[in-house]
């Protein structure tokens, strides 16, 4: 058996396993839920519109900005009651995946 290797324990339905990890593993980011607070591109795409401003109160539900992806135009909604905090983006810009466009309180 090679000595350098390292062995991490893994817990399953009560039984303790000691198993290796690969570099790509442990290495990983770790998975963080997302925050309902920031809405951010789930796809790249282009604004068409911009519906709120800073200090703009919205109820769940409400369309927050227009995105244009693969030929299609995804209203993008709150998922909580509450102010707007900041807006990253204005009408015609273009965004990558995971780009944080509007921020609530």
């Amino acid at each position: 058996m090679d000595e350098n290797i390292e062995f991490v324990d893994f817990k399953f339905e009560e039984i303790t396993y000691k198993t290796t990890l690969t570099k790509k593993f442990a290495n990983r980011t770790p998975y963080t839920p997302p925050d309902p607070r920031k809405i951010v591109a789930f796809i790249p795409g282009t604004i068409l519109k911009v519906l709120v401003k800073e200090g703009h109160k919205i109820k769940k539900g409400e369309t927050l900005l227009v995105l244009k992806a693969m030929k299609m135009d995804n209203h993008l909604l709150s998922t909580i009651n509450g102010t707007v905090k900041k807006v990253y983006v204005k009408q015609g810009e273009v965004v990558p995946k995971h780009y944080l466009l509007v921020e609530l309180k």
